[in-house]
C-alpha cells in the first residue's frame, strides 16, 4: 500500500489506520532534525531587538544549562520561543504543544504561560496589564514561571553574551523528543484528550 484507500477518515478501513500508524512511526524519530531546522529559521524574522530570536533561544538554553537546570528545561528554554515566526500572537502555546508529549506538566505550564509572565516587563509601557500573570496567583508552579522568565527570557538579549552554539544542544533535543511522557499519553487514552 503506498496511500490509503479513502477520502473521508469516515470511510478508513483498518488497514489504512495501520498503514498510517506505521508511516507516522517512521515520520517520528526525525522529530529533532525538524526542531533544530525551526530553531535556525529564527535567526530570520521580526526584529528590532538587539539580538536575533535564535540567540535570544540561545541565551535562554546557554543560561539554564549553566544555573544547572535539568536537561528537560534547557531543551524548554531553547525552544520556547519557537512559535515565534507561525504563531507570533500564540508563541507560548505553539511551544508548549510541541514540548507536552516529552516533558512533565510543569515544564508544559511554565511554556504554555511564560508569555503571559514575561508581559510583567514590559505591558505597562504599550497599554497592557503588566500583572496579568497575578490570574495565576496560588498556582502550584506560579513561582516557577516567574523564576523561568526572571532568568531564562527577560535578560536573554545581550549581544555580549557568550551562548553555547545550537549544535551544542542537539544531542540534549534528541534525547528530550526520544521518549514520550507516560503520564501525558496515560492522559491521552484515559479522556481522549488531555487537560490544559
Amino acid at each position: 500500500m503506498d496511500v490509503v484507500s479513502f477520502t473521508r477518515m469516515a470511510d478508513g478501513t483498518k488497514e489504512d489506520y495501520e498503514f498510517l500508524h506505521e508511516q507516522e512511526q517512521l515520520f517520528m524519530p526525525d522529530l529533532p532534525v525538524r526542531l533544530m531546522d525551526g530553531l535556525k529559521e529564527l535567526s530570520a524574522g521580526f526584529s528590532g531587538y538587539a539580538v536575533s530570536r535564535l540567540e535570544h533561544s540561545l541565551q535562554s538554553a546557554t543560561r539554564a544549562h549553566r544555573a544547572g537546570e535539568s536537561e528537560e528545561l534547557v531543551v524548554a528554554a531553547l525552544l520556547h520561543d519557537i512559535g515565534d515566526t507561525l504563531a507570533p500572537r500564540s508563541h507560548s502555546e505553539m511551544a508548549a504543544a510541541i514540548l507536552r508529549p516529552y516533558v512533565s506538566e510543569k515544564t508544559y505550564w511554565i511554556i504554555k504561560y511564560h508569555g503571559l509572565f514575561q508581559m510583567y516587563y514590559y505591558a505597562h509601557h504599550v497599554g497592557g496589564d503588566r500583572n496579568a500573570r497575578d490570574r495565576f496567583l496560588g498556582h502550584p508552579w506560579y513561582e516557577d514561571a516567574v523564576r523561568f522568565c526572571e532568568e531564562y527570557d527577560q535578560n536573554c538579549f545581550d549581544p555580549e553574551y557568550e551562548s553555547e552554539p545550537l549544535s551544542f544542544f542537539e544531542p540534549m533535543v534528541c534525547r528530550v523528543f526520544s521518549e514520550e511522557n507516560s503520564s501525558d499519553e496515560e492522559k491521552v487514552a484515559g479522556n481522549g484528550a488531555s487537560s490544559g
